[in-house]
């Protein structure tokens, strides 16, 4: 059962950091890679920090913040959209 709760937890934390970095989601597997990525880079920075969560709710917010992270961090490789007459 705890693989479904990671994949769960996956999928809502990357829909979560796509509204908030982008205003959209990016489609379901898209936002479960996000949201694992997230999870373990949100895992490496709470643990980092010293912080650390048991339940699912902290594990959501570890997720998002982790996917926020790994969304901004991206942002600074794409080039700036130019708009032409």
């Amino acid at each position: 059962m705890g693989i479904i709760w990671y994949i769960l937890i996956g999928i809502v934390a990357g829909f979560i950091a796509g509204k908030i970095m982008r205003g959209g989601g990016f489609g379901i597997i898209v936002n479960l890679i996000v949201g694992i990525i997230g999870g373990v880079l949100g895992g490496w920075i709470f643990g980092f920090l010293g912080f650390h969560t048991t339940s699912i709710l902290g594990s959501l917010l570890t997720s998002v913040i982790g996917a926020v992270v790994f969304l901004w961090i991206l942002s600074l490789f794409q080039r700036p959209k130019v708009d032409h007459p």
